[in-house]
């Protein structure tokens, strides 16, 4: 795993998305997989500056999902799809037919899940995958638990994760118990993954994740065996490595 620890947040996001970058350059058609939540939102600022900065060219790119809330509507403001509409989407041209993430309104979630699955295969896997980490060392909603899943599936969320998403809510009893998420076999398709942290917050889950130790109770953790890692992190998430 190659680590890059930056000053700041703002030193963060700028290098995270120069990686984005020079992928989508290098490969227009590229498949890159993407992540909600505060942490990526200044990676995706950088590459709608690079866009309109005449940088970029999105026409032939591809994006993937690692999650949704379960049951929401792709058009309720705290929805996945509609978060990455606002945040990215919206401002760059890419075809949002090509933009996939999961249907968090699927009736038969089984079906969704491995539809979900189908679509990475379908592209040829994903090129560059960015991660976020949770408190609790979850990447995506996979949640520290004595097993975990594979691929695509529903699970429910932990109480400090709901209660960590909370903000984002009119109250906590708002927030979806359950989701859809890639499994850790599906972010392991990637050929390459950015694992983005910021923040005293997330600094025991980044301890734990380098430590050396691979253990489910912090998911993030079995990064240490895909063969292309970089976390980019603050010197506060890294603060007590």
């Amino acid at each position: 795993m190659k680590i890059i620890v930056t000053k700041n947040y703002e030193e963060m996001s700028r290098i995270a998305a120069e990686q984005f970058a020079e992928v989508i350059k290098q490969k227009p058609a590229c498949v890159l997989g993407l992540a909600t939540g505060s942490t990526p939102i200044g990676m995706y600022e950088g590459l709608i500056e690079k866009y309109r900065a005449g940088e970029l060219d999105f026409s032939a790119v591809h994006s993937v999902n690692l999650d949704e809330y379960y049951p929401i509507a792709p058009d309720n403001d705290q929805s996945y799809r509609y978060f990455m509409n606002h945040q990215l989407f919206d401002h760059v041209n890419i075809d949002k037919a090509n933009t996939f993430v999961p249907d968090g309104m699927a009736t038969d979630v089984e079906a969704a899940c491995r539809a979900h699955e189908d679509k990475i295969d379908e592209l040829g896997g994903i090129d560059l995958q960015v991660l976020g980490i949770g408190q609790n060392g979850h990447i995506g909603f996979n949640e520290p638990e004595e097993n975990l899943q594979c691929f695509t599936h529903l699970t429910g969320l932990t109480e400090s994760t709901i209660k960590a998403n909370a903000r984002f809510f009119a109250s906590e009893e708002d927030v979806p118990k359950h989701a859809l998420t890639m499994g850790i076999q599906s972010v392991f398709k990637a050929r390459k993954i950015v694992i983005l942290a910021s923040g005293k917050s997330k600094a025991e889950a980044i301890k734990t994740m380098v430590s050396g130790t691979i253990t489910t109770a912090c998911p993030a953790s079995l990064l240490a065996l895909h063969p292309d890692v970089t976390l980019i992190c603050d010197e506060d998430a890294y603060s007590l490595v």
